[in-house]
């Protein structure tokens, strides 16, 4: 309310075109616009492999894409944006939302959804020990039900009620007056959203953006797609990739943020090695500076 939310502050002085876009396309699925990526296999696999031989640590391409998202958050901050209300808002988080599988004694499968926090300045150790430490809280059965999962099933009990809730949490959300505990735990409020289709030998997939909330952002990883190409010289040579599908607001920016983003995003997937060590500068959108303290990896079992 009057420019101020528990996860954002109002974006001032934007050009009046970009203002009225919303009044034009009021909704998120209004605006999703779709695109897809292919990582390229090699230079990932020989870094996560490199690391795990020399260093002991389990990284993951998961992770790897995520790092490259908060690098490119660190470098091209206008992209860590929403709209609500029609009003563009400045997050003061930098948050990613996944789901994880849950290890259960029977082998039943069951899901659930964590929403982890970052740092502009992280590293890929630093995403990599923030990742671990949500996964193996949100995977003990015993510990749950936990977060949006604990809502869901309370108001689910009572006929009628979850109309009504979220109809509630419709308003709230819309006037930005929602209790900060509830954005804390509900995963719809984050920068971007990430599904690893390929844990479960899925293709990638344009997942769609959930006009509850405010996610941004969603990113599908999919199974390697492995083949055949012929070089400059006409020769046959082997290539894998991994497909990502993408789907974005594009309400938030303009295209060429957009393009400078993936660019950076897509220089560090290539280069791996470039996101162990911290951006030289971190840039904050207006009014909207924040920090995490940096993890503790000696409680993070590799």
């Amino acid at each position: 309310m009057f420019g101020r939310r528990h996860d954002g502050r109002r974006v001032r002085n934007l050009d009046p075109i970009i203002e009225a876009t919303p009044y034009v396309m009021p909704m998120r699925c209004d605006a999703m616009v779709y695109l897809s990526h292919d990582l390229d296999y090699e230079p990932l696999m020989r870094y996560i492999a490199k690391k795990a031989r020399d260093e002991k640590i389990k990284i993951t391409f998961m992770q790897l894409l995520i790092a490259a998202y908060v690098r490119a958050i660190s470098q091209v901050p206008e992209i860590n944006r929403f709209i609500i209300n029609k009003q563009y808002y400045n997050r003061t988080e930098l948050t990613c939302a996944l789901v994880v599988l849950i290890d259960t004694a029977d082998g039943s499968i069951k899901e659930n959804t964590i929403k982890v926090r970052f740092d502009p300045s992280d590293t890929i150790y630093d995403v990599q020990a923030r990742v671990n430490k949500k996964v193996m809280e949100s995977r003990k059965e015993e510990e749950l039900p936990g977060g949006a999962i604990k809502i869901a099933k309370f108001i689910l009990k009572v006929p009628g009620l979850t109309s009504v809730l979220v109809w509630l949490l419709r308003f709230l959300d819309r006037y930005g007056i929602m209790p900060g505990m509830l954005i804390d735990e509900l995963p719809f409020h984050v920068g971007l959203w990430l599904t690893n289709n390929a844990s479960i030998g899925l293709k990638s997939v344009y997942h769609h953006i959930y006009n509850f909330g405010n996610t941004s952002m969603f990113f599908g990883l999919g199974t390697p797609d492995r083949g055949y190409t012929v070089n400059a010289k006409g020769e046959p040579v082997r290539y894998a990739t991994i497909p990502v599908g993408i789907t974005v607001d594009e309400r938030v920016c303009a295209g060429a943020t957009f393009a400078r983003m993936f660019k950076i995003m897509s220089n560090c997937l290539k280069h791996p090695e470039l996101l162990e060590t911290p951006p030289e500068t971190v840039y904050y959108n207006d009014g909207a500076e924040y920090h995490v303290p940096k993890p503790d990896r000696a409680e993070i079992k590799e």
